[in-house]
């Protein structure tokens, strides 16, 4: 008899070269930013743990030395409360991280060192946690960025940085030269920006505000997507000088109603519990948004921010811990404490 042809099989099938190459890049590719990525976060912490370690040789030194007894009884507390003190924590953040490891022994029944060590890092993170919080730079086009604090804390330095952070994630950046009272500091503020290839907004002479509002101006016609205005460094203790920081803040809503956006303090770490009070006085003067600390690397008394947490909290935009330009990072909380106590 004669059958039916067999039906040949459908043919099996199969990605074009082009397909399986273009994915296969892309896979590479996402692999490649990957590794970087971890990479970077690695190199960073390594920075940072270096950068803290002096305050690490004052505080997480001393700690540990102190809980080998393996058990929290009076007298740790009261040796604690010493290094805790004179590692710039403050009387109130003191207090607050010794309560809260007392409640934690008892409720945790804790008997060994590093179970001691480990509550009190816990204790020192929940209270940084709130401090960590990062910019929205979208909310506004351009966003104001306005940057203040007294005398050599390394502000035109962090503006640079800061150029420098907000270019990496692909936002264009201006610069407006507002300290108007140091001519280096128009000078250094241009160098960081042919270093970082931004428009430096500037004038020979003139005012701070007229500066900034000029800066403005040119980002909204430019479409520039962050404007970091410098002002001129000052002492709290100069009231003439904070009420016209004052008014350059007024100034900046002439131009822009809803700025500025940002009003970064720019705090020294070497300066310890003064630095307290400089954040409560310019946040009186100009409505402090955010910190930037600097000079992590140059002190022991890396142990301020938790005085901050309990006396003026104020989100803790950036840390610095070098010269290097890529050594000014968002701050984050977990990271901190790690580099304090390991």
């Amino acid at each position: 008899m004669f059958g039916f042809p067999k039906k040949a099989p459908a043919p099996t099938p199969t990605r074009s070269t082009p397909d399986a190459s273009g994915a296969t890049k892309v896979v590479a590719n996402e692999a490649t930013k990957v590794v970087a990525d971890v990479a970077a976060s690695a190199s960073w912490r390594y920075r940072l743990k270096s950068g803290l370690s002096r305050t690490r040789a004052q505080f997480g030194g001393k700690l540990k030395s102190l809980f080998l007894r393996g058990k929290v009884d009076d007298q740790l507390l009261e040796e604690l409360e010493s290094v805790l003190l004179t590692s710039d924590v403050g009387m109130n953040a003191t207090q607050y991280l010794l309560e809260q490891l007392k409640a934690r022994a008892k409720r945790d029944k804790l008997a060994t060192p590093q179970a001691i060590e480990k509550a009190l890092a816990d204790a020192m993170c929940e209270l940084l946690q709130p401090l960590e919080e990062a910019l929205d730079l979208q909310a506004h086009k351009p966003f104001v960025i306005m940057i203040a604090g007294v005398n050599g804390t390394g502000k035109t330095t962090s503006i640079g940085k800061l150029a420098k952070h907000f270019q990496a994630q692909g936002l264009s950046v201006l610069l407006a030269a507002g300290d108007t009272f140091r001519a280096a500091a128009r000078e250094q503020l241009q160098t960081w920006g042919e270093r970082n290839r931004v428009t430096v907004i500037a004038q020979q002479s003139g005012d701070s505000a007229a500066v900034i509002f000029d800066a403005i101006a040119a980002a909204r016609a430019r479409g520039i997507d962050v404007v970091l205005a410098d002002t001129a460094g000052r002492l709290p203790t100069q009231l003439h000088l904070m009420n016209e920081i004052a008014k350059v803040r007024r100034v900046i809503q002439k131009a822009d109603p809803s700025a500025p956006h940002e009003t970064l303090l720019v705090i020294d770490a070497t300066f310890g519990q003064n630095a307290v009070q400089q954040v409560i006085a310019f946040d009186k003067a100009i409505q402090v948004t955010g910190l930037v600390l600097t000079k992590l690397d140059g002190s022991a008394k890396g142990g301020v921010v938790a005085a901050i947490a309990r006396q003026c909290p104020k989100p803790v935009r950036y840390v610095g811990v070098g010269e290097g330009i890529d050594d000014l990072r968002p701050f984050h909380a977990r990271d901190f404490v790690d580099a304090l106590f390991e």
